[in-house]
């Protein structure tokens, strides 16, 4: 039996231009996961947000970039085109950067977040779809992947800088306003320079779509609301059991469609786990970190919004630094190896971090932290996305890169309602900033716990194959 063709680069003259569409688009949908969060503090008091509800901003935005809708949106680029599903995704996600940067109440921010989310769900895997068929295999593939990884890093950097700017300066909704030039230029390009990908013949797995959707929204609803209401609370518990549930049903659903969003057989090679594993974990000990230290900086060290983003360089520069060099350091050193390393520098730099307080001195305690989890970071996230996508069939690129978009955002939506969950534990007769202090040692803590657990599952599936 002859072995499915792998997915082949396409012979785009444009392959410079498409690359810039790709990191542009790519770097909006990361860019308004960290800009908000230097100005989460000025969102809580202008729209009236409760403390627990605070973290819907966020969830609210990544809850939408994962799960049942990236995974669709994935197959409707093989199934409809590429190129058409990469405009549609900027267009929806430009309108809704306009209506955040409107809204007046928790509910329209958090409705316009998740409508810019279902952008975000369908930009995603068209992006590191077209990377992968656009480049060739090999040191072509890996300068581009490295790049696109790159992007991520410096994006969610800079737009911590930036917002912090804008939320003391202007105002954090001029942070969504930018998105709407950039986008309309993206989409005048996209026409331009990509020619639409083949489609196949199919149909989509509505149910399988709704169930992933539906119960990973219920599961992280429940975590989130567990921070306030209490593990005992009925509607805590509901929420948590209707999630497991529903993520079974849509297991069973992929099993029996024919035509599922989540090909299973995606899931029979061992490494290739472990990268979607070792991502979910990294990612959520990440999340955690931007949106915890934000808080730390600004409510315990009592910085304001720019100088905030501005405490982040020492790790937006070494990421920077450490990306553009991966390349070369996985010819020398091999992409299991660099990833190890990786991820044990940033697990050194998120334990040595979550030991703060207070009384805390910025350099000792915030920046060399930042340094080593920046050289992770840049070391890491290449390697994952490579690994998630590796010797892959081309009729499935679509699905593998929703599959990588996927453990990406679950990982920051799971993780930081679990870090929100776990932060309470312990903080009943706190308040101020002792509660805060508590709240971000715990979490932090814990996202060290989760990027020891990824270390460990990537070093065990390297010694098993």
């Amino acid at each position: 039996m002859n072995n499915p063709p792998v997915a082949t680069p396409s012979a785009a003259p444009h392959k410079a231009a498409i690359l810039a569409i790709i990191l542009v688009s790519y770097v909006m949908i990361v860019l308004d996961t960290s800009i908000v969060l230097t100005g989460l503090p000025n969102i809580h008091q202008e729209l009236g947000f409760t403390d627990t509800g605070l973290a819907w901003v966020q969830s609210a935005y990544t809850l939408m970039t994962f799960g049942g809708l990236l995974l669709l949106a994935a197959r409707a680029g093989d199934v409809l085109g590429r190129r058409r599903l990469l405009q549609l995704g900027l267009a929806l996600f430009t309108l809704a950067s306009l209506a955040i940067g409107l809204a007046q109440s928790p509910a329209m921010m958090i409705a316009a977040r998740a409508i810019q989310g279902v952008g975000a769900a369908i930009l995603a895997p068209s992006t590191l779809a077209l990377l992968q068929t656009t480049f060739a295999e090999g040191r072509e593939r890996t300068r581009a992947i490295a790049l696109y990884s790159a992007v991520a890093g410096i994006a969610a950097s800079v737009g911590l800088v930036l917002g912090g700017v804008l939320a003391e300066w202007l105002s954090w909704r001029v942070g969504f306003f930018i998105n709407l030039p950039i986008g309309a230029a993206m989409l005048v390009a996209a026409r331009r320079y990509i020619a639409d990908s083949e489609t196949i013949r199919g149909r989509f797995d509505v149910a399988g779509a709704a169930s992933s959707t539906l119960g990973m929204s219920a599961l992280v609803y429940g975590l989130i609301r567990s921070a306030g209401a209490g593990w005992g609370d009925a509607l805590t518990q509901a929420a948590l059991a209707a999630g497991v549930l529903l993520l079974a049903a849509f297991i069973l659903i992929e099993r029996r469609t024919a035509q599922p969003i989540l090909p299973l057989r995606l899931f029979a090679d061992r490494q290739r786990n472990a990268a979607y594993g070792a991502r979910v974990l990294f990612m959520g000990a990440m999340i955690g970190f931007f949106f915890f230290t934000t808080q730390l900086l600004q409510v315990v060290l009592g910085y304001p919004p720019s100088l905030t983003g501005l405490a982040f360089l020492p790790m937006t520069l070494v990421n920077f630094g450490v990306a553009l060099c991966v390349p070369r350091l996985t010819r020398r050193l091999g992409n299991a190896r660099l990833l190890a390393m990786g991820l044990g520098l940033t697990l050194l730099g998120m334990a040595w971090l979550s030991r703060v307080d207070a009384g805390t001195a910025y350099w000792l305690g915030v920046a060399l932290p930042m340094v080593l989890i920046g050289a992770g970071q840049g070391m890491a996230l290449s390697p994952l996305t490579a690994a998630g996508v590796a010797g892959v069939p081309a009729q499935d690129a679509g699905a593998a890169s929703g599959v990588v978009s996927v453990a990406h955002q679950l990982g920051s939506s799971l993780g930081l309602a679990a870090l929100v969950a776990i932060s309470a534990f312990g903080a009943h007769q706190l308040v101020g900033v002792p509660l805060l202090a508590h709240r971000v040692t715990l979490a932090l803590g814990s996202a060290a716990a989760m990027l020891a657990l990824a270390l460990l599952l990537v070093l065990s599936s390297r010694r098993g194959g």
